[in-house]
């Protein structure tokens, strides 16, 4: 029998070095009334005005639910506040018959940013599948927003396929729905971690993260896979985040539930000076 040498890894030149603003986003799920909306946000920017955040360093976003939005829309604008705002999720249709669903047109016109698309709960709680996702995000890219794209795996998948498989193939499949020059944000949010109180490493954060790098220089080129951030999400904390920010490839998180308070967010927005400190 011929002996092979072991194949030779492709060894690729380092991306262009682009400076990625880190984004820490609160998703606030279905909770919290807009009065209640108002008084977190008014909280929270007294917060953030009060540690001196610079929104240059660590962009700040939220992401209400949708009776929630325009109230916070009409303080942030009121009040001049920095803070980016977020809907949880998007229609793929432009208008007509469809009950309940909320157009991009719509979201777009109460100045909203980023339009979440994909998050775990609504792929297994609603059954969308990967095609829906991407005209999503499609059509929150038509209305002039940023989608963000959320993947990741469940444990049965983490066991069956390893860490990065299903989030790339998800990827790849949200991608083919969008423009080679449209802009996007990547939340890799592994299903095992979220809400569990158990979030993945660093280490595992950054090895999917950098496979999902990795990946859009496949798909959209060099340019675009080192200006796109890419996020992690799952039981994020004040006590993990300096982590999670140390690794090359994360330039941010999706925050669940600790997004609703308003202490405990603002220690994780202030994560530069953990990483400095540690």
């Amino acid at each position: 029998m011929t002996e092979h040498s072991p194949a030779t890894p492709e060894v690729r030149e380092p991306l262009p070095a682009t400076p990625r603003t880190p984004l820490i986003a609160g998703n606030w799920k279905m909770n919290l009334d807009h009065l209640q909306a108002i008084a977190l946000v008014q909280k929270l920017a007294w917060g953030l005005s009060d540690v001196r955040h610079d929104f240059s360093a660590a962009e700040v976003a939220v992401f209400p639910p949708f009776t929630d939005l325009r109230s916070v829309q009409t303080l942030l604008a009121a009040d001049k506040l920095s803070l980016t705002l977020g809907a949880q999720d998007v229609s793929p249709h432009e208008s007509g018959a469809y009950t309940g669903d909320v157009s991009a047109a719509m979201l777009a016109k109460l100045d909203v940013s980023y339009a979440l698309v994909g998050h775990s709960e609504r792929r297994h709680g609603h059954a969308e599948s990967d095609e829906i996702v991407g005209l999503k995000a499609r059509a929150a890219h038509t209305a002039g927003m940023v989608p963000m794209i959320c993947v990741g795996e469940t444990a049965e998948d983490l066991e069956q396929h390893g860490a990065a498989a299903i989030p790339l193939a998800q990827l790849t499949a949200a991608l083919a729905q969008l423009p080679a020059d449209a802009e996007f944000v990547v939340a890799y949010e592994p299903v095992w971690a979220i809400g569990s109180g158990q979030a993945a490493t660093p280490e595992q954060a950054e090895e999917v993260a950098l496979a999902l790098r990795e990946h859009l220089r496949d798909l959209r080129g060099d340019e675009i896979a080192a200006r796109t951030r890419i996020l992690y999400g799952g039981s994020v904390a004040s006590q993990n985040i300096a982590g999670f920010m140390r690794q090359p490839n994360v330039d941010g998180a999706l925050v669940g539930g600790a997004s609703l308070k308003v202490d405990e967010f603002t220690r994780i927005i202030q994560f530069q000076k953990h990483v400095t400190a540690g």
